[in-house]
């Protein structure tokens, strides 16, 4: 049994990654950390990562991107393994990351879904084969609560094209004004939110007379709940390091 402490414990992730765990047995959420303290819960609820007093596995974290530097140098002085689940995370976190990375296993990604990362792989296959004749834009749809645009898999499909493109993109994100050049050298990233909208991301291939169109619906949360719980009983068996999707997929 995997035993978890959860970062984001009352929030909408935290909730459907409690439900997912308590109907399968090899995994346990031992306490949780969030800004407000449920009494009613099933485990306990701290503030912080250094209150907590249960013995745990690992650290899940789908919380708020300001906390997770913090949470980062608590899993790190825990000596925890730590699953990065939080999107929208600025430079210096991802850097952060890296570092302690050396100290403790540390899992990320922008999208835990096994669909989004065979996407991943299917625009890596085609885009070399495209990207001369072809304009490349995405739109990507949220609910109406999400804080950050674009999203963090938006930008995780953006780059996975830009790494295999022989000329770079210039990302623009929207499109306004009344002379815009709509450059072949630029990738357009478009952001709707709205309503309950779990997550949707397409990206558009649109080149002369033709349209190829690359989507991925989710249409619950629990896809993302499902892929942290099998990042977090992958990475107790790992070494110190920094993994992703691809890892756990080739494991």
């Amino acid at each position: 049994m995997t035993k978890i402490i959860l970062s984001g414990a009352q929030g909408r992730m935290g909730k459907v990654i409690t439900q997912l765990a308590t109907e399968n047995s090899a995994y346990e959420i031992v306490a949780g950390i969030d800004r407000q303290v449920d009494t009613s819960a099933t485990f306990p609820i701290y503030h912080t990562l250094a209150d907590v007093k249960e013995s745990a596995d690992v650290v899940i974290d789908f919380s708020y991107f300001e906390n997770v530097p913090a949470l980062l140098d608590d899993a790190q002085a825990s000596a925890l393994p730590i699953v990065v689940a939080t999107t929208g995370l600025p430079e210096e976190t991802l850097k952060k990351m890296e570092s302690v990375s050396q100290t403790i296993p540390v899992f990320f990604s922008a999208n835990m879904s096994l669909g989004i990362n065979v996407l991943i792989q299917a625009l890596q296959q085609i885009t070399p084969s495209l990207e001369a004749d072809f304009d490349i834009e995405m739109i990507e749809k949220h609910h109406n609560q999400k804080k950050d645009a674009p999203s963090g898999t938006a930008l995780l499909l953006a780059d996975s094209i830009n790494d295999v493109c022989q000329t770079k993109k210039e990302y623009v994100f929207g499109r306004q004004g009344n002379h815009n050049e709509n450059l072949r050298s630029q990738m357009g990233i478009h952001a709707v939110r709205g309503g309950t909208i779990p997550g949707e991301h397409t990206v558009l291939f649109a080149g002369q007379d033709e349209l190829i169109e690359l989507k991925h619906t989710a249409l619950s949360r629990d896809i993302f709940a499902n892929g942290t719980l099998k990042a977090a009983a992958f990475l107790v068996t790992q070494k110190p390091g920094l993994y992703s999707m691809n890892d756990l997929l080739a494991h």
